[in-house]
């Protein structure tokens, strides 16, 4: 019986990271016409995006307590709903103080089902779903670009975009809340089984502490990956029309094929992580990370822009699922849970002010300068990867 509901609730943990993915890519889709419309600075998307990590943020560091009182099920139902209610606001937004209101339910909907579902997931299902639940979250950020992309075509444009991906979400709530009893009988544990991670297993068990070199490594490198990841994002659809020339239509293609790549990467990675091991995974996905960001700096044609954000979006693909799953792998039992609430924080920190930094950069120099950032970064990334693994 037990089996049999995890099974029936599997696939609504996957929608649930669907739901936290479907807002992503959208502000970098639209803001080329939102900041027009709304008579804003260009730069300023990168400040809206820190307020709500900020808020998601602080919402994924109390979400221990919050979920040990209410539990995964209702969390993952008020935060769809909190999101749906944000994206609403959004879509009648006529002002900044208006965009910031919206920013409340957005940053504090997505923080605790992230957390919750990654916890969740991580305690009780295989590494291969862990791969996939990221892959879900692909699926979400490449929708989202590809429903504004073509809403911006129409009179309302953006608005009715924003219109359309709120009525997703509380579609998704009333689907959560109409699920709620299948969370209350727990899947066992994972401890091994036909889909347990088998690369990368090291003799003994890991001694680790979290207050140790390797414990803020591991923390520096999620907020480097998110915020790296998130610039590119954020930024891409921006740069390609305002510094390279291109219609808003192709912006919006080429950011959601960064989003689709990344989804397809994930995919792919759940299916050989198991047999390659997640350090080999995240090493290839970087070095391909790399060249592809190097590339995206030259990438004056629409297809070079897409090659070079598909590429990206693939070297991205492994790096969050399988370094967090290396955590049981690196640290003791008892410095896992607190390494774990680490790397989620710092996720958000790093996705704020990395992007909320290359956005002053766009206002003071040119959008075309942000392009650099995500090479810096995704450099950055291997020097602190490579030094982890050596030590650990």
């Amino acid at each position: 019986m037990v089996r049999r509901v995890s099974l029936f609730l599997l696939p609504i943990i996957y929608l649930g990271y669907i739901s936290l993915g479907l807002p992503d890519g959208t502000l970098g889709v639209a803001w080329p016409q939102m900041h027009g419309a709304l008579v804003l600075p260009v730069g300023l998307a990168g400040t809206l995006a820190l307020v709500v990590t900020l808020l998601a943020a602080c919402s994924a560091f109390f979400s221990g307590a919050i979920l040990s009182r209410y539990g995964t099920g209702p969390v993952v139902f008020v935060s769809c709903a909190l999101t749906g209610t944000g994206l609403l606001l959004v879509s009648q937004a006529h002002s900044l103080a208006w965009m910031l209101l919206a920013a409340v339910p957005l940053g504090f909907g997505a923080g605790a089902v992230d957390a919750g579902l990654n916890g969740y997931v991580a305690r009780h299902y295989s590494s291969r779903h862990m791969n996939w639940l990221h892959a879900c979250w692909g699926i979400g950020a490449t929708a989202g670009p590809l429903i504004m992309t073509c809403s911006l075509r129409t009179d309302p444009g953006w608005r009715l975009g924003y219109g359309i991906i709120a009525l997703v979400q509380f579609g998704l709530s009333l689907l959560f809340l109409l699920t709620l009893r299948l969370w209350d009988t727990q899947p066992e544990a994972r401890c091994g089984g036909p889909d347990a991670p088998v690369g990368d297993n090291h003799a003994g068990s890991p001694s680790m502490p979290a207050n140790s070199e390797a414990g803020w490594l591991s923390t520096a490198v999620f907020a480097l990956y998110v915020g790296t990841e998130a610039t590119a994002g954020l930024w891409a659809a921006t740069i390609l029309v305002e510094s390279r020339g291109m219609s808003l239509a192709t912006a919006g293609i080429c950011t959601a094929a960064y989003y689709g790549s990344i989804t397809g990467g994930r995919l792919l990675a759940g299916l050989v992580a198991n047999r390659w091991g997640n350090r080999r995974m995240v090493r290839l996905g970087l070095v391909l990370g790399v060249f592809a960001a190097v590339l995206f700096t030259q990438a004056n044609t629409p297809w070079l822009a897409l090659a070079a954000l598909v590429a990206l979006g693939l070297g991205f693909a492994p790096v969050y699922p399988c370094m967090m799953h290396e955590v049981p792998k690196r640290f003791a039992p008892e410095a896992v849970r607190k390494v774990v609430g680490r790397q989620t924080f710092a996720s958000y920190i790093g996705g704020a002010f990395l992007t909320a930094a290359a956005g002053w950069v766009a206002s003071q120099l040119s959008p075309a300068i942000i392009a650099w950032f995500v090479v810096a970064g995704t450099v950055c990334l291997c020097l602190v990867v490579a030094r982890l693994n050596r030590i650990t």
